[in-house]
């Protein structure tokens, strides 16, 4: 994230997410306005009746499953990043109270989700001959957080530099990083039994990488161009979904040595190197460059996926659609709350500067679920009903980052506990 550069209208339409934003107001309009179109050119074919391992390239295709791998790539790379000497997870005990927080923040939703739809069933509104099954599926879909929104939202409510962004940005890589195990897990295709013999060419792939680290190869390009495929290709013939690719290629890019040199000495002296470093380029590990070099297609390609993806009628909304809202606010408020005060309790305290409001406050922008809940909901529901109604539940979810700014206006949030007595 910090890697993208600050002045100019490309950067301002990246760190407000514009394109992603401008996406899902085409795709609305166009499911709403003239929805046989919208139809049209989701699965247009582009290059014809090409085909991959059995699936047409369309639009769909090409950004739900080739796309993406390079949005959930940078996030791996910001896990990656935190591992490093000085990194958020490094030591360990650093991460402690967000990791838990995590766990709240996955585990708040689930059963949130679980107790709604008992209700929904005791209330009556899902009766006997209702798919139960096909119901449970959207458990998955409460649980993911957009990195880049709520990165975004955080800044603007706590201010930038303070460290309940930091806290926040960590949670958010980490639970998507749970997400992807659950997307990889739970939702393969029923009708496609797993051929876990083919996952031989992801262990193939991330073989290359480790290799061509060991010869110190110092471009990400080779790693990505010859580990990328394979994993790619082992995902979607054990039938995985393929867009976690190179999650197991990333690690192996040589990161920056941030124990020597520039990012030696004072805490003070290593901040003010790390953001020169980063202003001025000086810190060219392929890791750092892999993500620098992609941010900007991967900012813009999020039109595409919005596009691909939030094309759901209003006519969509249904009980699945307030269902998934009420687990993502409430679950996540509640369950990251409730951890992160338990980890407290257990000896790991919240980052200076937070107490137990910025910690609320960071539990209620977690609730924004927007793109990641978009992509889980396509691979959680085969039904369409279903799965319109689960995506604008995750659309609704973008509401959440308006209220909390407002929310941290009124409350003067960006003050931090220090100045404000408490």
């Amino acid at each position: 994230m910090s890697s993208a550069p600050r002045n100019g209208f490309v950067p301002i339409l990246q760190e407000f997410s514009i394109p992603l934003l401008g996406g899902i107001a085409v795709a609305m309009f166009a499911a709403n306005i003239h929805p046989e179109w919208y139809q049209h050119a989701i699965h247009a074919k582009p290059f014809g009746d090409l085909a991959i391992f059995g699936h047409e390239l369309t639009l769909h295709f090409l950004v739900n499953d080739i796309f993406m791998v390079f949005f959930f790539a940078v996030a791996a790379k910001e896990i990656t990043e935190s591992m490093l000497p000085r990194g958020a997870l490094n030591p360990l005990a650093k991460a402690i109270n967000p990791l838990l927080a995590t766990v709240g923040g996955v585990i708040g939703p689930i059963a949130v989700f679980f107790l709604g739809l008992a209700l929904l069933f005791q209330f009556g509104v899902y009766g006997a001959d209702a798919d139960v099954a096909a119901l449970r599926r959207g458990w998955g879909v409460p649980t993911a957080t957009d990195i880049a929104l709520a990165w975004l939202v955080g800044r603007t409510v706590f201010g930038k530099g303070h460290p309940a962004v930091n806290f926040l940005l960590l949670l958010a890589v980490a639970d998507d990083a749970i997400g992807l195990v659950i997307i990889a897990v739970f939702y393969g295709d029923p009708e496609l039994p797993m051929r876990p013999e083919y996952l031989a060419l992801v262990l193939a792939g991330m073989g290359v990488a480790f290799a061509f680290r060991r010869i110190g190869v110092n471009q990400w390009l080779p790693y990505i161009a010859v580990g990328g495929p394979l994993a790619w290709s082992g995902l979607i013939l054990a039938h995985m979904h393929p867009a976690l690719a190179l999650v197991f290629i990333v690690p192996f890019l040589p990161a920056p040595q941030r124990d020597t040199g520039l990012f030696r000495g004072d805490d003070e002296v290593d901040d003010m190197g790390d953001e020169l470093a980063h202003e001025l380029h000086i810190e060219h590990s392929p890791l750092h460059l892999f993500e620098h070099q992609l941010k900007l297609p991967v900012d813009f390609g999020l039109f595409f996926f919005a596009f691909t993806q939030a094309g759901v009628q209003l006519a969509d909304i249904g009980a699945m659609t307030w269902l998934i809202l009420g687990s993502l606010v409430i679950g996540k408020t509640v369950g990251i709350t409730a951890f992160g005060w338990l980890a407290m309790r257990l000896g790991f305290p919240l980052p200076d500067r937070m107490g137990m409001r910025e910690l609320l406050m960071a539990a209620y922008v977690a609730a924004l679920g927007l793109t990641v809940a978009l992509f889980v909901a396509s691979a959680a529901f085969q039904d369409p009903t279903l799965l319109g109604q689960g995506k604008m539940g995750a659309l609704f979810s973008g509401f959440v980052g308006l209220s909390a700014v407002l929310i941290g206006r009124m409350l003067s949030m960006h003050k931090g506990p220090s100045e404000t007595g408490q």
